[in-house]
């Protein structure tokens, strides 16, 4: 009689045992909230990098010319001040880099097309940073959707006509890559900043 209740226990046993992976798999696993600090240090990486591909390009000898300024009607008014940053709220900040960003692609998908009309030898390097541009406003934009921040809207910007010559090319360049690294620069700042305050936020 002893043996029989030993068996019935053990079998009784080894069916709640086998039961376990079941009740296991069944709870959901924990939610896990997106990195938002990993992500604003990617942008902040990234653009570094464009930042000093743009200054690499505008350290080339196709591109020692004085600028003449204002050809460029539409771009982004860089005159963001250094105080300022400290104040800035996440959401709207990230819709204005955005637009911003948006803004400069066009334009650099204008020089692209007159570079190549009159064989431009900074092509390739111009080619690379386009492509950065574009990874940057990607991840920008994968970052806005997580922080459900808005998307601008602004109008098409306003392209100069086509340049006559190399040597407008190389003017307009010029003005386009200076801009664009007072760009790099403020958001490269700003991205940091946003890090810095979403640690903070984190441990609170």
């Amino acid at each position: 009689m002893k043996l029989l209740v030993d068996s019935s226990s053990s079998l009784l046993l080894s069916l709640l045992l086998a039961q376990i992976p079941l009740f296991t798999s069944a709870v959901p696993a924990p939610y896990r909230r997106p990195n938002v600090v990993h992500e604003l240090d990617r942008l902040a990486n990234q653009t570094k990098n464009l930042r000093q591909i743009t200054a690499d390009l505008l350290k080339e000898h196709a591109f020692e010319t004085d600028p003449e300024q204002h050809r460029f009607k539409s771009l982004p008014l860089m005159n963001n001040r250094a105080s300022d940053i400290n104040s800035l709220e996440m959401r709207p900040t990230l819709s204005q880099l955005h637009a911003d960003l948006k803004s400069f692609e066009h334009h650099f998908a204008w020089l692209s097309r007159a570079s190549r009309k009159h064989h431009h030898p900074a092509l390739p390097k111009l080619g690379q940073m386009m492509s950065l541009i574009k990874s940057l406003t990607s991840m920008l934009e994968h970052q806005m959707m997580r922080v459900d921040a808005q998307r601008l809207s602004p109008p098409s910007p306003s392209m100069p006509p086509p340049p006559p010559s190399q040597f407008d090319v190389l003017q307009s360049s010029q003005e386009l890559l200076l801009q664009f690294r007072l760009f790099c620069d403020w958001a490269q700042r700003v991205f940091s900043v946003l890090s810095t305050k979403s640690k903070m936020s984190a441990v609170q």
